[in-house]
């Protein structure tokens, strides 16, 4: 459930600041709100913070098992191994950079041979000025009819020629372009490449053994994240002689924050958020549905702190979306086995390592029922119990049982409409009991929607499978849901009914293309049959390959393709869960329910790192 919020404001002096601020993180409470996001300390912070994050991730990226080894050093010794870093990390770029110089002007000259510059800076000086051109055979032989011009060939391995100027210039118009003498020759340019390279491999080894300090700068990282909240929080207090704070706390900390304002003589205030307040959003979980969690957290939604908490009903149809898009009870045993493993990793169990369970098992059951293991026929032929745990009519192998394919697929697909309309209608039962509790009219929409909910199942079955039904019942039915919408859906506490009529009216169109929209999201759940008939013809085709490869040497071809395959299945299926099974959760359900997930996350500002007795900040 969403936790119940006080909005708070503290008052003190500005002598108690730094006490404030220390005590308050220490209690770990209060969400501060409008907190200072740029300041010339904060910037420096940081810069500071995002240099050593740098460290952090070269270090993951190059040190592989010496990583999890791990090497905790703080204080002086941490920045003597982090100023280390940054000097190999420097080097490494400028000899990084030196190296593609050394490399493009090696190419450059190496059409020419090794050759030492230094003996036609000499000539130079004796007055003998040479100067290196390339180009064309042709062109040549223009320079030759000049008696002014006179010049020797070069030996040279690229494309046309190359002459050495002696005298005279060369002709305005000729292919011939000057090049420009290196500084370096050829031999002493290989031998600097090679002196850089072996030194990247020095570095690079440093590096890689600098690894086992990653655990230091993630402690430290951790540190400092902390002191730029509290840096934040300062900058962020008003006032001059008499400072203050806002934000909120939860309801259920309310008399902790009083004793703690009492101990330290703090003046402050606590109430309701107004209506157009818009505070953190605490969800408490309780009991099993804890497990679901991890899912909101990799996709980062965050209910409105006046929206619903929809976890329990969320874990509830997640996992028989997950089953029936996986679809195979095979896999299913599979994702069970990677729960143990990673619970044997872990060496415990955690609410990721249950939620792997609940969705597997549920998988286990559905592709039981269904008589789907390993997109299998032959499975289920040799092994006549698992035929005994098939509910026929949803089958997908119905000739096993003497039924017909098309009577099975409408079955199947009843079923997800059955799923649909289910859903959809506890959204809209789920906000009737809310209004119901705040004496709020406009519930006689939401039956209306209801009703629409209802009838638009029956118009479904009717247009898919041709299941028969009164069209002139549905219409009348749909007619009368649009009605009470358009009568009551801007009726609430303290409006006329004058008033919400008017507006509900005016709104006319677009609770027509909502109505559209309802029927809409109703046929979206065909998507689980479409999803797991889809996965089950993979899985049989990739069968059908490897079985014809089961002969002979080609025995072990045929397996590979069949293990791959079935992961290749696994894996689209895991990412059509996300696109389609978490979509009617977080879309169409959340939609009945008016949701906008336009909430942020309640995170109090309080202590993230436990105090040491040695600090690397």
């Amino acid at each position: 459930m969403i936790a119940k919020m006080k909005k708070t404001v503290i008052a003190a002096s500005r002598s108690q600041k730094d006490e404030l601020l220390v005590s308050l993180r220490d209690l770990g409470v209060m969400h501060i709100t409008d907190m200072i996001s740029k300041s010339q300390s904060l910037d420096a912070l940081e810069k500071e913070r995002s240099e050593y994050d740098h460290v952090l991730q070269v270090l993951k990226e190059r040190g592989g098992k010496k990583v999890k080894a791990g090497k905790a050093v703080s204080g002086e010794e941490f920045a003597s191994v982090h100023g280390s870093l940054i000097s190999l990390l420097a080097e490494e770029d400028s000899l990084n950079g030196s190296l593609i110089a050394l490399r493009n002007e090696r190419e450059r000259i190496s059409p020419f041979g090794d050759f030492n510059p230094d003996e036609l800076a000499s000539l130079a000086s004796e007055g003998i000025d040479i100067h290196i051109y390339t180009g064309n055979a042709k062109d040549a032989e223009i320079l030759r009819s000049d008696p002014d011009c006179r010049f020797i060939p070069v030996a040279y391995n690229g494309k046309g020629i190359a002459i050495a100027l002696v005298s005279g210039m060369i002709p305005e118009g000729s292919a011939f372009s000057e090049f420009r003498l290196p500084r370096k020759s050829l031999a002493q340019i290989d031998k600097e490449i090679l002196e850089g390279e072996s030194r990247l491999k020095e570095i690079a080894s440093k590096i890689s053994e600098a690894a086992a300090y990653v655990p230091s700068y993630e402690a430290f990282l951790k540190r400092k994240d902390e002191a730029i909240t509290f840096e934040r929080v300062s900058e962020s207090v008003e006032g001059d002689d008499i400072i203050y704070l806002t934000g909120y706390i939860p309801e259920e900390d309310e008399d902790a924050f009083k004793a703690y304002a009492k101990k330290h003589s703090l003046a402050y205030m606590l109430s309701d958020p107004d209506d157009d307040d818009n505070p953190p959003t605490k969800i408490n979980y309780k009991g099993f549905v804890r497990i679901v969690k991890p899912v909101f957290d990799i996709l980062g939604t965050v209910p409105g702190y006046r929206e619903y908490d929809i976890s329990s009903y969320f874990l509830v149809f997640f996992s028989l979306f997950f089953a029936m898009i996986i679809g195979d009870a095979g896999y299913g045993i599979i994702f069970i086995l990677i729960g143990l493993f990673m619970q044997h990793k872990a060496k415990k169990c955690s609410d990721l390592n249950i939620l792997i369970y609940v969705v597997g098992a549920a998988t286990v059951v559905w592709g039981a029922v269904t008589g789907t293991w390993f997109g299998s026929e032959s499975i289920l032929y040799k092994v006549p119990f698992l035929q005994k745990l098939v509910i026929p009519s949803i089958a997908n192998y119905p000739e096993v049982f003497g039924l017909d394919a098309t009577y099975t697929q409408n079955m199947l697909m009843k079923f997800c409409f059955i799923l649909g309309a289910v859903q959809l209608s506890l959204g809209r039962i789920i906000n009737i009991i809310r209004k119901a509790k705040d004496k709020d009219i406009s519930l006689l929409s939401e039956l209306g929607w209801l009703i629409d909910v209802i009838l638009l199942y029956f118009l479904a079955l009717n247009l898919v499978i041709g299941e028969p039904c009164s069209i002139p019942f549905i219409a009348g039915g749909v007619g009368l849901g649009f009605v009470l919408v358009c009568v009551f859906s801007a009726q609430g506490p303290g409006i006329p009914f004058g008033t919400g009529l008017k507006q509900g009216l005016a709104g006319f169109f677009t609770t027509f293309l909502d109505t559209i929209s309802c029927f809409s999201n109703l046929m979206s759940y065909i998507r689980l049959f479409a999803v797991g008939m889809a996965s089950l013809a993979i899985a049989q085709s990739f069968n059908n390959m490897g079985d014809g490869m089961m002969h002979g040497p080609m025995l072990v071809i045929g397996i590979a393709v069949i293990v791959l395959g079935h992961v290749l299945n696994l894996v689209m299926g895991l990412l059509s869960v996300v696109v389609h099974g978490v979509r009617l959760n977080l879309l169409e359900f959340s939609g009945a329910l008016g949701m906008e997930w336009a909430g942020y996350n309640y995170e109090p500002f309080r202590k993230t790192v436990q105090d040491k007795s040695a600090s690397n900040s």
